[in-house]
């Protein structure tokens, strides 16, 4: 019998592959560091890579995605975390206006390759405020790219490629997902990245 993993291992395992094959990566949010994440989706990657490339933040969606943004702008590639996807609402100048919209304002000159991690959906009793599913609030932004993986292997797949990529990409991860498993040996049909 295959080896099962989760949802939330999956993430953890497609961060750490990128965080190792490219120094450039680094993650930033609210208790991604020593405590794991509230999701545990960064168990493991403190220990691994320490501060210098996992960065703890205070509790500002403004202050991560302004942080993320800069540290693109420079050639980092950082994957920043909010925490919850309703919490778009408080950092959503940076998502919608000026992120997005920076290659096209410098004429192709700078790019922001960056990844917005979040937790999305309801269904766990987190309050209604914590509980939206905002997809649609991004999927109309120009120059916004969107992944919604719904198993372990898209996760890793799709992380990677989402990492790799020139552009910034919001990456959706369903609440209850972790509800879902799948053999390790199963490959992502999205990406060659594993």
């Amino acid at each position: 019998m295959a080896d099962l993993i989760s949802y939330r291992e999956a993430v953890a395992k497609g961060l750490a592959a990128e965080l190792r094959r490219d120094p450039a990566v680094v993650c930033l949010g609210e208790d991604i560091g020593a405590a794991g994440g509230v999701f545990k989706t960064t168990a493991g990657l403190f220990d691994e890579f320490g501060a210098g490339r996992i960065w703890d933040t205070p509790i500002s969606e403004q202050a991560i995605l302004g942080m993320a943004m800069g540290a693109a702008m420079t050639g980092m590639r950082p994957v920043a975390e909010i925490m919850f996807s309703d919490f778009f609402a408080c950092c959503w100048d940076y998502l919608a206006n000026e992120i997005p919209k920076m290659r096209y304002m410098t004429g192709g000159q700078v790019t922001v390759p960056l990844v917005v991690r979040t937790a999305n959906g309801g269904g766990l009793g987190f309050g209604a405020q914590h509980s939206q599913a905002v997809e649609n609030w991004a999927l109309a932004i120009p120059g916004l790219k969107i992944a919604a993986p719904s198993t372990p292997a898209d996760v890793i797949g799709l992380l990677g490629a989402a990492v790799r990529s020139d552009d910034p990409v919001v990456f959706f991860e369903h609440k209850r997902s972790e509800e879902r498993r799948v053999g390790k040996e199963c490959r992502s049909r999205w990406s060659p990245y594993h």
